[in-house]
Order: C-alpha cells, then sequence, then structure tokens
C-alpha cells in the first residue's frame, strides 16, 4: 500500500471515500457532530450582544499630540468602567448589570441586553501612559494618550504637491 491509496482523490480503483460511505461510522459520526454544532450555533446565534458580536465599537485617532480612543458602552455607568495602560496595551473592562426588584411580573417581550465587556487595544509607540485621560458621556469612553516628545519629533509633515 502507498500513501496515495489514504488520499481519496488519489483513488484509482473506484471505491468510496469516507465522506460518501453511508455505512462508514466515520462519516456518520462527523455528520451527527456537524449536525450537534450547526443547531447550537443557530441557537446560540439568536442572543445579541449590546456591542454586536461581544466587542464594543471604538475609534482611534491620532492628533498632533495625542491618541485618542472612543469606545461605545451603551448603557454602561461610569462605576462599571475600569481603564488601564500597560506598556504598549490599552485595556477596558467593563459590566452592563441586571438589576431585577420584581415581584412575579411576567415579560411578554425582553430585548434588552446584559454582559461584559472586556477590550484591549494595542498603541502605537512613544504614548505617555502615565499621562493619560478618560471621560465618560452619553455611553462613549474617551481616552486621550498624550504622545511623549519623543514621538512628537518623530513626525515629518510632508507637503503634497499637485502633479
Amino acid at each position: 500500500m502507498q500513501i496515495k491509496d489514504f488520499i481519496p482523490w488519489a483513488r484509482k480503483d473506484g471505491a468510496p471515500d469516507a465522506k460518501s460511505g453511508e455505512d462508514n461510522p466515520i462519516a456518520t459520526l462527523q455528520r451527527e457532530m456537524n449536525h450537534v454544532f450547526e443547531n447550537f450555533w443557530n441557537k446560540v446565534g439568536h442572543f445579541e450582544w449590546p456591542w454586536g458580536s461581544g466587542e464594543a465599537k471604538s475609534d482611534m485617532v491620532e492628533t498632533d499630540n495625542a491618541i485618542e480612543v472612543s469606545i461605545e458602552l451603551p448603557g454602561m455607568e461610569m462605576k462599571d468602567i475600569e481603564v488601564t495602560v500597560n506598556d504598549d496595551m490599552l485595556t477596558v473592562k467593563g459590566e452592563k448589570k441586571i438589576e431585577r426588584k420584581e415581584e412575579k411580573k411576567g415579560y411578554y417581550l425582553s430585548e434588552r441586553s446584559y454582559g461584559a465587556i472586556y477590550r484591549t487595544i494595542p498603541l502605537p509607540p512613544g504614548v505617555d501612559g502615565e499621562k493619560a485621560q478618560a471621560s465618560f458621556k452619553n455611553g462613549v469612553l474617551t481616552i486621550k494618550l498624550p504622545q511623549t516628545p519623543e514621538a512628537q519629533a518623530k513626525v515629518k509633515r510632508i507637503e503634497v504637491k499637485n502633479g
């Protein structure tokens, strides 16, 4: 026997491969496992995080002297947000908690989402994390990370001319 005998598309004997064999136990197991995972993801797929696919949407903008990061955290409160800077990484943690004080209420519709966010954003070199400042307004967290004087000095603006 040669290695090509195990490769389905290299077989010359016309024998069915594992994928098409109805009585092949491995193929049957694979089909059943695929079915289990498809059903699982179909059921989980209907649950939506308030931040889309489990990640808060963000913008990172470079100004003349700082890097500004804005992150959407709808429905969160300032007390539930933690921001840290470590070396060249910005980390934002937060949790939108469910607070129910109900007495036998019957829900007909519940579309509000709750959950935690953990976002790590790599920062460009030359950011002074010691002087970082953060503010939170209308569900948007804004973090201003000043650039070091050395990083600012390295930036050279190049004029673009017509033609």
